[in-house]
């Protein structure tokens, strides 16, 4: 049960389990958070943030939030395969919703979000651009949004008589940069890369320009989560953009729900749109 309006205590919780280097250099949950925050604020709550390496120590932190009663419900981000936290957090009894979530069976509310469908229209983009040699270098591969990008990505491909090559990164900028070196150093080098996110796809295109690859007349790129960090590369990437800002609105609206006690209402997370700039074009001829 969530807290009724007088035992609030003010406060969502919101644990990231990642590096903190990682945290200060992707612009997606600095916009996120902002989103959260400008609509809780109206309510006078705010958001508890708590960044950790690893999952355990997430856990730990449930357990020492229900015990001291810190938060008045809980946001779940990056579920993972045999994800432990869900049932951790139903065993403390803290509310809970989670956040950007593929599957539509849970049994506590989820503001959701379509992995699939955006990486269709991603693939769509470079097929219609004529790329046969493709290649993705992903975020960490236990995450369920990872799955469902990777499962769409390979069905499409299948479908286009495309054998993609998909490389497993974490978001960071060293991440990026390796494996785009990796892929541009093998036998048959892709002529479009996909990145899961905005940091690991500019990394990508420096390395690029060190190797004399030029983007796009000879390699096209495509990012996700739309930054500035894309809009000022040069040239400027391609991405599957996603209104940010909004998605941390809509689940604050869930979270206020919960705290209320009211039933939460089925939310999605903004659908992704591909922002088409200077970083593909048609593939080079063979």
């Amino acid at each position: 049960m969530g807290a009724t309006p007088t035992e609030s205590v003010g406060a969502v919780g919101l644990v990231l389990a990642r590096p903190a280097r990682l945290l200060g250099a992707e612009p997606f949950f600095m916009e996120f958070i902002a989103g959260i925050e400008e609509r809780l604020s109206e309510r006078g709550l705010s958001v508890l943030l708590h960044v950790v390496a690893a999952h355990d120590a997430e856990t730990a932190a449930y357990r020492r939030w229900a015990a001291q009663h810190l938060v008045d419900a809980v946001l779940l981000v990056n579920r993972t395969v045999d994800d432990p936290r869900l049932a951790v957090l139903r065993e403390v009894g803290l509310p809970t919703i989670v956040v950007g979530e593929p599957s539509p069976d849970l049994p506590v509310p989820a503001v959701r979000s379509d992995d699939a469908g955006a990486m269709e229209e991603a693939l769509a983009h470079l097929l219609e651009l004529g790329h046969r040699h493709i290649a993705r270098i992903s975020g960490p591969g236990e995450l369920l949004h990872t799955r469902a990008r990777s499962a769409a990505l390979l069905a499409g491909c299948h479908a286009a008589g495309v054998e993609p090559v998909v490389l497993e990164g974490d978001y960071s900028e060293e991440s990026g940069a390796k494996l785009t070196a990796a892929l541009l150093t093998r036998e048959r080098r892709p002529t479009a890369i996909l990145y899961d996110n905005d940091v690991m796809a500019v990394a990508g295109l420096n390395a690029a320009k060190e190797f004399g690859v030029a983007v796009p007349t000879e390699l096209s790129l495509l990012a996700w989560d739309d930054s500035t960090l894309c809009r000022l590369a040069s040239p400027a990437l391609t991405t599957m953009s996603v209104d940010v800002h909004q998605f941390g609105t809509s689940v604050a609206e869930s979270v206020l729900e919960l705290i209320d006690g009211a039933p939460v209402a089925q939310r999605w997370s903004p659908a992704a749109v591909l922002v088409q700039r200077g970083s593909s074009a048609p593939a080079p001829t063979p």
